[in-house]
């Protein structure tokens, strides 16, 4: 029997809006419901931030600017230990807004969502203190040079719906722990957990107006925010075709920009692999999240010795889990996040059919589950490269296996799509994935795995997956700007150079 989620509305009672270290109701004159993607009801109603409450956002963050900018990192550092300390006290509730919003199942947000965010906090408390720059030297001889690593000011992020506890972790922390203040907007359709993240903050000792959570509409609060003179960087995780227009508003402001977009991760099986690991690598990286996952394992690509036995057991496996109540510990995949994303991946695979097969799924679920926003694990072959289904993201749990010959083969198809966020490869033969790692164009590359990530190492993609960094210390490189201060050590009033402009 599962147990019931927490009562949202009671907890977001003051509004669901963060300014300046303290909930607020939004002031657009326009409503939101969450819903509960599980049973299609609501449970929460709160007023959406426009243009206004993003302008207050914002001067909250120039507020509180100067003063983080000039703590010492150590300051930043001890800050954001305590900030992990508020969120370890805070775990289960988030875990039961991540799964109630979204529709992850409970042992998702428990054993990932939420400990991985903490630890990402973690990760920043202590990269805080190693904002590097070359060390000092006399380059030229007559100099002593330094560079140094300063905030940029006030960060606009924009973070999706998938994972809306991870991605403003991924937002919030490296901006902060570099010394600037943020405003982040999450999808409006799953709120709750940025706004408690936000709370941890305060609780922490984090300065108001540091973290500011505002929860509109992209049309409306974010373009805003995108556009906002008072904003010094974007960053922004969706789609390529929302990234595109992000990123043409940011241009205009000549600023600092970052995009983690979409993805069509290929998992590529050579003919040595082990067919077991792969078998259950493919479903889990294909079903994660219930498949809205950028990472995600979306085609398969599997060298034809293996092939039918890989169908077959990949088949076997999706057929044999438990989709149902994501509040139920024996739950292996919830529901998508709503109707409206529920019918769209119906959809694609709907219009696949006339080209290639339904091995497993296709379909809503009924009965029990019939309410809510369910799509029965899928795979799907004999789907033609350039379809839809193989070039676009479907973000659902699909996936469709193609075979191949040669190595060469199988490494042209993994690449050819427009992305290039993740992909994997699968083998025994070290110079076969060594191979891989060098050609597949991708920004993260598992070898006989798929889906892993740690704090300490980058995340973002290639070409139309966008660019710039999440995560580890190379996310640094992303929210602080480089300064080279060049001073003089010989006291001579009339240097050498001056000669080029006139005669001594």
């Amino acid at each position: 029997m599962a147990a019931l989620p927490p009562d949202v509305s009671a907890r977001f009672a003051e509004g669901s809006q963060y300014l300046a270290g303290r909930l607020r109701p939004g002031t657009s004159g326009r409503r939101q419901t969450v819903t509960d993607p599980a049973t299609g009801k609501a449970v929460l109603e709160y007023e959406l931030a426009g243009p206004a409450d993003v302008d207050a956002a914002v001067r909250a963050a120039e507020r509180a600017l100067p003063a983080w900018a000039g703590a010492t990192p150590a300051d930043r550092s001890e800050a954001l230990y305590r900030f992990k300390a508020a969120l370890d006290g805070r775990a289960e509730e988030l875990v039961w807004a991540e799964s109630l919003q979204c529709g992850k199942p409970l042992r998702l947000s428990r054993e990932f969502d939420v400990p991985g965010s903490i630890d990402n906090v973690a990760f920043f408390a202590g990269a805080a203190r190693r904002l590097d720059g070359l060390a000092a030297a006399e380059y030229s001889g007559d100099h002593t040079s330094a560079v140094r690593r300063e905030p940029l000011g006030v960060i606009g992020s924009i973070a999706p719906w998938n994972y809306p506890l991870q991605m403003a972790a991924w937002k919030i922390l490296p901006a902060v722990a570099a010394g600037n203040t943020i405003v982040l907007k999450p999808s409006e359709l799953t709120p709750l957990t940025s706004l408690m993240f936000a709370e941890a903050a305060t609780e922490a000792g984090l300065p108001d107006g540091v973290v500011n959570i505002v929860c509109g509409t992209g049309p409306d609060a974010g373009a805003h925010l995108v556009g906002h003179p008072g904003v010094a960087m974007v960053s922004f995780t969706g789609s390529t075709a929302v990234g595109r227009r992000v990123a043409r508003t940011a241009t205009e402001g000549v600023k600092r920009l970052h995009l983690e977009l979409g993805g069509k991760a290929p998992f590529l099986v050579f003919d040595d692999a082990d067919l077991e690991a792969a078998v259950h690598g493919a479903v889990a990286g294909a079903l994660i999240n219930t498949g809205q996952d950028c990472t995600a394992a979306t085609r398969a690509y599997v060298q034809r010795p293996l092939y039918e036995a890989f169908v077959s057991g990949v088949a076997d496996l999706m057929a044999s889990l438990t989709v149902g109540d994501p509040f139920d510990p024996d739950t292996d995949l919830g529901p998508l996040v709503s109707h409206t994303h529920r019918d769209r991946v119906a959809a694609i695979v709907d219009r696949a059919r006339a080209h290639a097969t339904v091995v497993t799924g296709g379909c809503a679920p009924g009965g029990a589950l019939a309410e809510g926003a369910y799509y029965l694990p899928t795979l799907v072959t004999g789907a033609a490269q350039d379809s839809e289904i193989v070039q676009h993201e479907v973000f659902g749990p699909v996936l469709t296996v193609s075979p191949f010959d040669a190595d060469d083969e199988g490494l042209a198809l993994a690449n050819d799509t427009p992305y290039g966020l993740a992909a994997s490869v699968w083998s025994r033969d070290v110079y076969r994935t060594g191979r891989a790692g060098r050609e597949i164009r991708a920004g993260c590359v598992w070898v006989n795995d798929h889906i892993p990530i740690i704090s300490e190492m980058p995340h973002g993609g290639y070409r139309a997956s966008g660019y710039g960094k999440d995560m580890s210390a190379y996310s640094f490189e992303e929210y602080t700007q480089v300064k080279h201060v060049m001073s003089d050590n010989t006291g001579v009033a009339r240097k050498d150079w001056h000669r080029t402009v006139f005669a001594l």
